[in-house]
């Protein structure tokens, strides 16, 4: 079993609020740093994504790939790898928590297994790295009050 990486921060935000801004793909570009293009290309009965294709560019790795969302209640989303040129499979979620009046704890879960060869430290590394940047641009998106 492939190990994962994960990580939690805290969003002076609502659950709904923080999750708002997870399910707007078409926005990702303006705050996450990897992801160029995002396209919707599917949508279930609520109108919330199903299939997604996001054109990453992270300076040495470029890929284009199609995610399959999977939405849990309202406070939880994953994801698995459909296709993609640079990655053999990807799986992440992020689970909201309430954290007091107005605060939200969100934890970010991702397991990657990429095409090319690459040592368990340094892929739980760029893992880590991956986490750490989509948490922060989240906080930083969300608490901003941008939508």
């Amino acid at each position: 079993m492939a190990e994962h990486t994960s990580s939690s921060i805290t969003i002076e935000a609502a659950p709904a609020d923080v999750m708002g801004v997870i399910a707007d793909f078409a926005r990702y570009p303006d705050w996450t740093g990897e992801v160029k293009e995002a396209e919707i290309l599917k949508t279930d009965d609520q109108g919330r994504a199903e299939q997604v294709r996001l054109v990453m560019d992270a300076g040495a790795i470029k890929d284009d790939q199609t995610l399959a969302y999977t939405w849990t209640g309202a406070n939880e989303v994953s994801w698995t790898l459909v296709k993609s040129q640079m990655l053999r499979s990807l799986d992440g979620s992020y689970v909201l928590k309430p954290a007091g009046p107005g605060s939200t704890e969100v934890t970010y879960l991702l397991t990657v297994d990429v095409k090319i060869p690459m040592l368990g430290m340094i892929k739980r590394k760029a893992e880590k790295v991956i986490i750490d940047r989509a948490l922060a641009g989240l906080k930083q998106r969300v608490e901003s009050g941008e939508k």
